[in-house]
């Protein structure tokens, strides 16, 4: 028994681990981040920068280099906000910083305030300061930042650094460099969106600049759209700039009429006329970009305009009232139709309301069966929004004409059937064409009853000319080549005795002894609309909330050059004028 093994002693048991962090306490909102920013509670998608954060719960925190489309750069220094999370209490970029479950953020601290008026400080440490005569007046975040977070005269007792003044970057932008304050969101949105890193930053420190690259202009077809991201008065659009103040415009939601994706646009305007189209968000269509054609195609909706009916051609011409200008239309398009020589020629620049009418009026009033399609020729393309088609609505023609029954043929059958003498009488509906010599072709016609915009082309071979008015003068509906269906707004009151083309073709179609009459294209949507309502999807056309005019002027307390606010500065009719009260039945 002494040879026997004592059993072994059971090891000792490892040491329990130092015990780490708490766990931090589950989501408040499973999936979501929740945080409270000065005070308000705001729950967000994880990855939701500061910014965007609170600007959900309507804290606006300041910035300049942020652009939710572009890139973070984090440069300017004007959003930073103190955070709960923040490494040594450092205050933090809005912009770059995303919100975490849990954290405190405050953006009206004493701290806070201070950094921003040291930042608006440096900023304007260089900065001509020449408001007065800055084409971003009333436009430009230095002003409205100064004015909200700094109010504080400059310190600086030496000469300030000159830049170069009106710098010519390209066709369509001109930089002044004294201006900017390098938040580089032209360069980033060049070399993101654009596709075309045409722009950069030269030299070092307070002599930094922005330029273009050596040998290359800023030539994108997308180049405008730096003048719109920029913050301040440093990029200015070459065609608007030093033309008008926009503290006395006003804008109208619109669509641009440069091609068929209909980018969504502002239409910016004084009295009756059109000063510039800017991109209006609409993340379905064209975020908030826009080529620079787009951008001038304002143009015809001012030059050459078309004022009062007229009949004859040449020296022979005589104005006539609109009423008396119908009857004749009437009277001869109506032998053509009789004698089976008549044809209509409807343009896709034409709102889907103009259509629907015109359509009406050439199958129940006119006895017509075939229409042809007039338009713009095609321009370029690419794979970002432009499209070669240059008509704004296409679609809507194709909807109208398949509504009412209408075969339609392409502007060459027009050619041939007037060149063998089967057409001899032709109702222009637009007098847009895809051949720019066509117009010399078509002067054989023994009648052209031609509804135009403008007095050049087609429109001065017409045998009765009526004016029309175009989307600046009306309310209507343009379907894009998506199919998609988007509403415009009237900016200002039809110039002269110009109408609409479904006021016009009404007016024909009652010559014509059709009972048709709309007061406004409202009522022409809601009575012919159904006949197309299954190709507009959920289309709504009130899904637009109509904005009323004030007529006169606002009180001087207002506070503007002049009394009146945004949106009510464009000029009036007087209100016992006749002019006014034909306006105001019209807008109704």
């Amino acid at each position: 028994m002494a040879d026997e093994k004592k059993p072994e002693a059971p090891a000792a048991a490892a040491p329990k681990p130092p015990p780490g962090p708490p766990a931090p306490p589950p989501p408040k909102n499973p999936g979501f981040v929740t945080a409270t920013i000065d005070g308000r509670e705001v729950v967000v998608k994880p990855g939701t920068t500061v910014i965007e954060a609170a600007k959900s719960v309507g804290v606006e925190i300041p910035y300049y280099c942020y652009h939710k489309r572009l890139s973070i750069a984090a440069n300017c220094r004007m959003c930073l906000v103190e955070m709960s999370n923040a490494p040594m209490g450092k205050l933090m970029p809005g912009c770059q910083m995303p919100v975490a479950e849990g954290i405190t953020v405050k953006t009206d601290t004493p701290r806070v305030k201070d950094q921003q008026r040291a930042t608006l400080e440096f900023l304007l440490l260089n900065h001509p300061v020449d408001c007065s005569i800055c084409d971003q007046a009333g436009e430009c975040k230095l002003q409205d930042y100064y004015m909200k977070y700094d109010r504080q005269p400059s310190r600086l007792d030496v000469p300030k650094v000159t830049k170069g003044k009106r710098v010519q970057l390209g066709p369509t932008v001109t930089l002044d460099q004294e201006r900017c304050i390098l938040c580089t969101r032209c360069v980033r949105f060049m070399r993101e969106v654009a596709k075309a890193p045409q722009l950069g930053v030269a030299q070092r420190g307070n002599e930094s600049f922005i330029t273009t690259f050596p040998g290359q202009p800023l030539d994108s077809k997308y180049a405008g759209n730096v003048v719109d991201i920029c913050p301040v008065g440093a990029l200015t659009s070459t065609d608007f700039r030093f033309r008008g103040r926009v503290w006395f415009m006003s804008s109208a939601r619109s669509v641009c009429t440069g091609c068929a994706r209909g980018c969504n646009t502002f239409l910016d305007y004084l009295n009756d006329t059109t000063y510039r189209y800017r991109p209006r968000e609409n993340d379905a269509v064209n975020q908030e970009w826009m080529c620079d054609d787009g951008r001038t195609s304002y143009k015809y909706l001012n030059n050459d305009r078309v004022r009062v009916p007229r009949a004859g051609r040449g020296a022979q011409a005589e104005v006539l009232a609109r009423p008396v200008a119908a009857q004749r239309a009437a009277a001869e398009l109506s032998a053509h139709a009789q004698a089976k020589t008549l044809g209509v020629l409807l343009s896709p620049v034409a709102s889907l309301e103009d259509l629907l009418v015109a359509c009406q009026v050439a199958k129940e009033g006119l006895g017509l069966s075939v229409a042809y399609v007039g338009g713009r020729p095609d321009g370029w393309q690419d794979d970002f929004l432009k499209r070669a088609d240059q008509n704004p609505n296409r679609k809507g023609l194709e909807l109208a004409a398949q509504a009412y029954g209408l075969t339609l043929k392409p502007f060459a059958e027009l050619l041939a059937a007037v060149q063998a003498g089967t057409v001899k009488g032709l109702w222009a509906v637009g007098t847009e064409l895809p051949d720019a010599t066509a117009a010399a072709k078509l002067e054989r016609l023994e009648v052209l009853v031609a509804q135009s915009y403008n007095d050049v082309g087609l429109a001065k071979a017409a045998t009765v000319l009526l004016p029309a008015s175009p989307h600046s003068e009306t309310d209507g509906t343009f379907v894009n080549f998506e199919g998609r269906a988007q509403r415009f707004e009237m900016a200002y009151y039809p110039r002269g005795e110009s109408r609409p083309h479904w006021a016009l073709a009404a007016e024909l179609g009652a010559a014509l002894k059709l009972e048709i009459a709309f007061a406004n294209a409202r009522e022409v949507f809601q009575k012919l609309g159904p006949k197309v309502a299954g190709a507009l999807g959920d289309f709504q056309w009130d899904s637009m909330h109509s904005i009323g005019k004030r007529f006169g002027l606002i009180p001087l307390a207002a506070g503007t050059v002049d009394g009146r606010l945004a949106g009510n500065r464009d000029r009036v009719p007087s209100e016992t004028s006749e002019d006014y009260r034909r306006a105001l039945a019209r807008s109704r």
